[in-house]
């Protein structure tokens, strides 16, 4: 049950979460909604303003269960954790591999590039008879260019800062090719950028919200291998960031989260009534649409595929667990590289 990152979400407004015995219970206005067995969880997710008891909080931190605490906009908070586990040869393993990261950066962009590159052609097999001309030829001018950084991120000589530029220079041809993806009639959820801290449309808010359920699993993963989540290799270290976290989101982003906000909003499951806008600006999901993504979310992860270098199928709300296994693995020296996962 560990290594599918089992996970508990909140996003009702005032409901409040007490231990009973070795059971997660969850109440509102006095009344039990649900109940889950401590020992099937790895981490609890609270949206908005959610109570947690200081018994179920220590016994939270005792059983190795995290705590992630998000506003009402899905945006990270805080965090609820026991003491630090694993192995700490592996620890310094990672560390010494952080001061030169070349080759693991190499490969955790091919992943990332490789299945921005995956979502787009499927979007050109799906949609590709009812695209207009112009909109083919700009997603298959984008397959192309994105292949050829691919290939002069795998096979060129690059420094660090070489790789970074490769991955912005994707990132931007990727981004730019987004709104032909989307086939709502609504005019509110055409893609217009990506805007972040805070989000100022519609496809934003649902993105970075998928991108924090994405980064909370594989900060998991990382933990529960013995990794440090704060020490990684592509993103910069910085205090109170993930990095390794974040590190092994990227390769994937676009299969899992992008994938699944396009399929809710070309689905109609989401439409424009289920985002709101404050004074400020910013743009977020309503309490309802959060529970639908969150339900689709925990649907997705059931969904297997083949995994490229294990040769067996795996869910993919295991997918960061066995990367973060397979990176353990390289840094201790029984993986000549770090393999990424492929989306197909």
């Amino acid at each position: 049950m560990k290594k599918l990152l089992n996970t508990f979400y909140v996003t009702t407004e005032g409901m409040a979460l007490r231990k009973d015995g070795e059971n997660v219970v969850a109440e509102l206005d006095g009344a039990e909604r649900g109940r889950v067995p401590m020992h099937m969880l790895t981490g609890i997710v609270a949206c908005g303003p959610v109570l947690l008891t200081p018994a179920l909080i220590g016994a939270c931190a005792g059983a190795g269960v995290s705590i992630a605490l998000l506003d009402r906009n899905g945006r990270f908070q805080a965090r609820v954790e026991g003491p630090v586990t694993g192995n700490v040869l592996l620890r310094r393993a990672q560390y010494r591999a952080s001061d030169a990261p070349e080759d693991i950066v190499r490969s955790l962009l091919i992943g990332k590039i490789a299945n921005q590159r995956a979502v787009l052609r499927r979007a050109m097999r799906d949609y590709g008879d009812e695209m207009d001309p112009a909109q083919a030829a700009a997603l298959g001018a984008a397959c192309d260019r994105i292949a050829r950084i691919m290939r002069r991120v795998e096979f060129s000589p690059a420094t660090l800062d070489d790789l970074r530029g490769a991955e912005g220079e994707a990132a931007q041809l990727y981004f730019a090719a987004f709104d032909h993806l989307i086939r709502s009639p609504d005019a509110a959820l055409r893609w217009t950028g990506r805007s972040r801290r805070p989000p100022l449309d519609a496809m934003n808010a649902l993105l970075s919200f998928l991108y924090t359920l994405l980064v909370h699993d594989c900060r998991s993963a990382c933990e529960a291998v013995g990794l440090d989540p704060a020490v990684g290799f592509l993103h910069r270290d910085r205090p109170g960031r993930p990095s390794l976290a974040l590190d092994l989101m990227e390769e994937l982003r676009a299969p899992l989260a992008d994938r699944l906000a396009l399929s809710l909003v070309n689905r109609r499951q989401l439409r424009a009534g289920d985002f709101v806008i404050a004074d400020s600006g910013a743009v977020s999901l309503t309490d309802e649409a959060r529970r639908t993504v969150i339900t689709a979310w925990q649907e997705r992860k059931r969904e297997e595929r083949l995994h490229p270098f294990l040769r067996e199928k795996v869910p993919f709300g295991l997918v960061p667990w066995v990367q973060a296994q397979l990176l353990s693995r390289h840094l201790r020296g029984d993986l000549d590289a770090y393999p990424p996962w492929f989306w197909s």
